[in-house]
């Protein structure tokens, strides 16, 4: 036969009965479960072992040996966390030290910095001035040195022979009497206190003859055959020679600069001319324009197409 399972009932009824309990209550139980917690505490604090001779160990002993031993413990903890401190704080301050003195070496290099700068602007501008200097001494010994040439005359283009190098005194009265007889008629002092080539000795591997310098005793003399050499073309028994006036190596390479420039002029019609020392001279527009420098040249023919 089939038996009725039914619910069952509670049989504490009280527990339920509880749930409408108070505040204070539970506050109540709860002081009565911690004093009852507090006596098995102290039933089951260790005791002494029996026949030692030593009294019975209380609750109070034992947490103070507890809390020495806990003192103890974080004392250690502590030394060795002083001591990891002061360790740490011995780095730091030696890196404060190492700090300051970096910063102080890198003031004095900066201070080493600019006195170098200081003095390396002051050295550029005594080489600016050195070299100003030397500028103007050079030009005034080439100037000198054109000065100590004014009496003598360069002759170009005269043949290289044994005859004519043993005797170039009367080949230079030849070619006067051949090229500018009036100098003569008009009773001109022609005479030269000396005459060589130069340079002094001859170079197999160049072609053309070396140049004759000869030193007239007359300035005078020696500037009418330049005048009368500039007019038209000197000849040598026939040979084309050409005379101009002698000046220092620095200068004639000076106006041999000019050589291109010069032609083209010549052949525009602009009556170029290379004044003393280096300068160009030509005639445009009913105007006389010199320059000193080929530079000024070329800036000055870029403004006129016709020129270029």
């Amino acid at each position: 036969m089939a038996n009725s399972t039914e619910p069952q009932k509670p049989q504490n009824t009280k527990k339920n009965k509880k749930k409408g309990a108070t505040l204070d209550t539970f506050y109540v139980a709860k002081i009565q479960n911690t004093e009852q917690t507090e006596d098995n505490i102290k039933e089951n604090a260790p005791k002494p072992s029996k026949g030692n001779g030593n009294s019975p160990q209380t609750y109070e002993e034992f947490e103070s040996e507890m809390t020495k031993k806990m003192e103890a413990f974080w004392e250690e903890k502590l030394e060795i966390m002083q001591k990891k401190f002061k360790h740490l704080q011995n780095q730091f301050d030696q890196t404060v030290k190492e700090n300051q003195a970096l910063k102080a070496r890198i003031r004095q290099l900066e201070d080493n910095d600019r006195v170098k700068e200081q003095e390396l602007i002051k050295q550029s501008q005594n080489t600016k001035k050195l070299e100003e200097n030397i500028k103007y001494l050079t030009d005034k010994v080439t100037d000198l040195e054109n000065r100590g040439r004014r009496d003598n005359l360069r002759i170009i283009g005269l043949p290289e022979k044994p005859e004519i190098n043993t005797k170039l005194d009367m080949v230079i009265q030849d070619i006067i009497k051949e090229n500018c007889p009036e100098i003569l008629e008009q009773g001109g002092n022609t005479a030269t206190d000396r005459a060589h080539r130069t340079p002094s000795t001859l170079n197999p591997q160049k072609t053309t003859p070396r140049n004759v310098i000869a030193k007239f005793q007359s300035s005078q003399t020696k500037e009418k055959i330049l005048q009368e050499a500039r007019k038209r073309q000197f000849r040598y028994k026939g040979m084309p020679i050409r005379v101009t006036q002698d000046l220092a190596s620095s200068t004639l390479n000076d106006r041999k600069a000019w050589n291109m420039i010069f032609r083209k002029a010549r052949e525009l019609g602009l009556q170029p001319r290379i004044s003393y020392p280096a300068k160009l001279t030509i005639y445009f527009q009913g105007k006389v324009w010199a320059f000193n420098k080929i530079e000024d040249f070329q800036l000055f023919a870029k403004k006129r197409p016709e020129l270029c």
